[in-house]
């Protein structure tokens, strides 16, 4: 088996990018599935570390789910019962989400808690 180091440059995430397609359909505990689980730990870790993601703001994750759910403000409105109004408002920053809109959005929408308080 080959040694399986840590990622350090963009070369050696690119060599463990591929080797992982090489062992992308392995089995667990094969030799081929440890290694799979390993460069995904190595991997993951170099992302986070180079290539780290930005948490959404409240507003910014609740206009990413009514896009993936194909919600409008008006639909959003109506499941709410609010006006169009309050609602565009709070997407355009002017008015405060309520603790009762946030735990809505986080029960029926399934924005998590955690970025709705943040």
């Amino acid at each position: 088996m080959e040694t399986i180091i840590p990622i350090k440059t963009e070369q050696e995430y690119d060599l463990a990018l591929k080797q992982m397609e090489n062992v992308f359909s392995a089995s667990k505990n094969t030799p081929e599935g440890d290694k799979l689980e390993i460069l995904a730990l190595l991997i993951a870790d170099y992302e986070a570390r180079n290539y780290p993601i930005r948490q959404l703001s409240p507003i910014e994750a609740l206009k990413a789910e009514m896009e993936e759910q194909g919600l409008t403000q008006s639909n959003l409105a109506e499941r709410f019962g609010m006006s169009k109004g309050a609602i565009s408002e709070i997407i355009n920053g002017k008015k405060q989400m309520s603790v009762r809109f946030m735990k809505f959005l986080h029960k029926d929408l399934g924005i998590p808690a955690d970025i709705l308080l943040a």
